[in-house]
């Protein structure tokens, strides 16, 4: 595939010269003519988000009644406001400049870094296991490791830009980038976060990947990561436990497997056709986490199996057409961090529903636009609204053909 190297600075000789400096400054003040955003990309993130919020309210109301809230609707209208609210942003961010993002992506990790290790030090949110995870603000509380992945897909992709021609050396194609993913898997080891380490190592890999690393790297890379892996699991007591219950989730029914259990139940008894949307059973404080990371199970009692398998076709659609507009993206860039978002969006969606139906251990991972959470939702449709802002300039890519060759305009 042919980027256009226009907004791209020179990867020979040594970086960071005041001369290319200057010349990327000029070229990202260059004002760029933008079109329209990706419609079919909009449509199906907006279909996506008004299925989760609608069920969203059909899991939650059992709980939000029977609990403390007594108020049947607190969570739907919570989310309902999340949601509207998020597509504003999403419409807000899709008119930032690419050039915007590569110019503070830098500054944007160095400040994930800080949020982390203020969980470190001031942190809330301790479950069963003991896990530190969230920051507290008063009113609003959110968990850094969620835009630690963000900063990560930018960061990447501004690296890779500019080391574009040496991808394929172990100084500037795995170096660089094996620090920042060390410092960040380093600073989730001790909230403890596993699940967001395994995420954001596959999210790595990933860039590395498309920005043109050696392959050779990704096998040493591997083994190194799989033996610290074993080692993590082995010495963390709640992870082993976690292994444990998702071997034999009836070893321990009312505790560590009670989770699983449920959720297989209420796979199970959804059937083809589902039982009906509202009238599922195991949200009846049956299930925890029903209408957070365990909801898609709620998504398959009530809908069963065509529902949820519409929804994960939906869900697919709005994939491929982020690679699709990752692969005639005008830069490089632009396709990187597009294929960054898409990749993220992929990797959440499939360990979910893996989690879920017990093909992987238990971790806690939501369902993209599905999931309760105000500041998750918020962010994720930033970045689909990064994805629309990078697709306006693709309808400006066109050729004409002059003097018998192709000319891109």
């Amino acid at each position: 595939m042919k980027y256009s190297e226009e907004f791209e600075p020179s990867s020979r000789g040594v970086p960071a010269y005041p001369e290319r400096e200057l010349r990327d400054r000029r070229l990202e003040s260059r004002h760029v003519e933008r079109g329209a955003m990706d419609l079919p990309f909009f449509l199906l993130t907006i279909l996506i988000l008004t299925i989760g919020v609608v069920m969203v309210l059909s899991a939650s109301f059992a709980r939000a009644y029977y609990g403390k809230l007594a108020n049947a609707t607190y969570f739907f209208v919570r989310q309902l406001g999340f949601a509207v609210s998020g597509v504003v942003i999403m419409l807000v961010v899709s008119h930032f400049p690419p050039t915007l993002l590569r110019r503070y992506s830098f500054y944007f990790l160095v400040l994930t870094w800080v949020l982390l290790v203020m969980v470190l030090l001031v942190g809330t949110g301790g479950d069963e296991v003991g896990a530190t995870r969230w920051l507290d603000l008063g009113f609003i509380s959110f968990q850094p490791s969620e835009f630690v992945k963000l900063a990560v897909i930018l960061s990447f992709a501004t690296m890779i830009c500019k080391y574009k021609d040496r991808m394929k050396t172990f100084k500037y194609g795995v170096l660089p980038f094996a620090i920042i993913l060390g410092i960040t898997v380093l600073l989730l080891y001790f909230e403890p976060h596993l699940s967001a380490s395994v995420i954001i190592l596959a999210l790595g890999a990933i860039m590395m990947f498309a920005g043109g690393t050696r392959w050779q790297y990704f096998v040493f890379g591997g083994l190194g990561v799989g033996a610290v892996g074993y080692l993590v699991v082995t010495k963390m007591a709640y992870a082993s436990a976690r292994i444990t219950a998702w071997l034999d989730p009836w070893s321990d029914p009312l505790d560590s497997g009670l989770q699983t259990i449920q959720s297989l139940y209420a796979i199970g008894s959804g059937g083809l056709l589902g039982l009906g949307l509202g009238r599922g059973v195991q949200k009846y404080m049956y299930l925890p986490e029903e209408h957070n990371d365990f909801i898609f199970s709620i998504v398959c009692e009530e809908l069963g199996f065509i529902g949820a398998l519409l929804i994960l076709i939906l869900f697919a659609l709005l994939i491929i057409r982020g690679y699709w507009l990752a692969l005639h993206a005008r830069d490089r860039f632009g396709a990187l961090v597009i294929t960054g978002i898409t990749s993220l969006l992929a990797i959440q969606v499939i360990l979910n529903v893996a989690v879920v139906t017990n093909l992987v251990p238990c971790t806690g991972i939501s369902l993209p636009f599905f999931s309760y959470g105000g500041t998750a939702l918020w962010l994720q449709l930033a970045e689909m609204g990064i994805v629309l802002s990078i697709s306006r300039e693709i309808p400006l890519r066109k050729k004409s053909t002059t003097g018998g060759k192709d000319r891109e305009t």
